[in-house]
């Protein structure tokens, strides 16, 4: 057993030291890392970040400049860099063109109305009993006197957003019992 930990040994002892003697692979990996050690931590946010020297001296002495010698940079720069004299916004800010109401019917999309309430304006007097029973029928939790007060006190709304089809199938048969119903 000792033998074959001495072998172990030995074996990664080699290893060991051809990994030392290999000293391309070593300069190389000191070589990758040397760019990184040259990178500038940028300054933390809220920071302004440093300027050259070049930079603050420009700045400084345009600052000192009076309003005529600015002008006269500022057309300089314009000709040596070739910058076009026009603004970059309007002076009296964007205009909007004129449009005729054609043009604002069709640019605005047409709304489509998807609920819809049905209300019941006026009844047949000869058939309020009937129409009675169809309120009570209809509306959820109605009794009978409630469905009565309902229907006297009309106008009044039965339901509100409704699709079209349980909206038309509502005035049907509350019209088959003689009430008069508006759908808005």
């Amino acid at each position: 057993m000792q033998s074959a930990t001495r072998i172990a040994i030995r074996s990664s002892l080699r290893q060991w030291r051809n990994l030392h003697r290999s000293t391309p692979a070593v300069q190389s990996v000191e070589a990758q890392a040397a760019p990184i050690a040259k990178l500038e931590i940028p300054p933390p946010s809220g920071v302004d970040k440093p300027v050259s020297a070049k930079i603050d001296k420009l700045a400084t002495e345009i600052a000192l400049l009076n309003l005529v010698e600015v002008s006269e940079l500022s057309t300089l720069l314009k000709t040596r860099l070739n910058l076009p004299d026009a603004p970059a916004f309007p002076v009296g800010g964007f205009a909007a063109a004129p449009r005729g109401e054609e043009d604002e019917e069709a640019a605005a999309p047409a709304k489509v109305q998807t609920a819809f309430t049905v209300k019941l304006m006026k009844f047949d007097d000869k058939q309020k009993v009937a129409l009675i029973k169809e309120i009570k029928n209809l509306m959820e939790g109605f009794n009978l006197v409630q469905a009565k007060k309902f229907v006297e006190s009309s106008p009044a709304v039965v339901k509100a957003d409704l699709s079209k089809d349980d909206a038309q199938k509502l005035k049907e048969a509350i019209e088959k019992v003689g009430g008069t119903v508006e759908i808005e």
